[in-house]
């Protein structure tokens, strides 16, 4: 088992990781009758991309990965404006540390390996997804 979630009432949940008790609490987002004061569900699935594209970046170019020690992503998760109620799109941005600079064949091979994370090999095809690398 990866975690157990709990809900606590007024549309929270509370989801604690098994292995290292480390927890998160969810709201409904004001959108949707919560009040939006912590993640939403769906907003979490936005995030897992962005958290995943930067941990299998660092897994699979160990040598880069110095360079992506504060690199920032923001992400935007949008949702359908027609029924049934779902994720449309994700937008992510890459804010990379300045100083550090990135040869041709470095910045293809960690969009590469971005794009071939799990979540984002798990997320429907009918969600899209725009990422910029915003490369400088």
């Amino acid at each position: 088992m990866t975690s157990k979630v709990t809900y606590t009432g007024e549309l929270r949940t509370l989801a604690s990781h098994l292995q290292s008790g480390s927890t998160i609490e969810t709201d409904a987002p004001t959108d949707n009758h919560g009040k939006g004061e912590r993640f939403s569900p769906t907003d979490l699935i936005g995030t897992s991309l962005a958290a995943c594209m930067l941990t299998t970046m660092a897994i699979r170019a160990k040598d880069l990965e110095h360079k992506l020690r504060n690199v920032i992503t923001e992400t935007e998760k949008i949702m359908s404006t027609t029924p049934p109620r779902k994720i449309s799109g994700i937008n992510i941005t890459f804010h990379w540390p300045e100083g550090n600079t990135y040869s041709a064949e470095e910045k293809k091979t960690l969009e590469d390996i971005a794009w071939s994370c799990p979540v984002k090999e798990s997320i429907h095809p009918d969600i899209k997804l725009h990422v910029n690398f915003n490369w400088q």
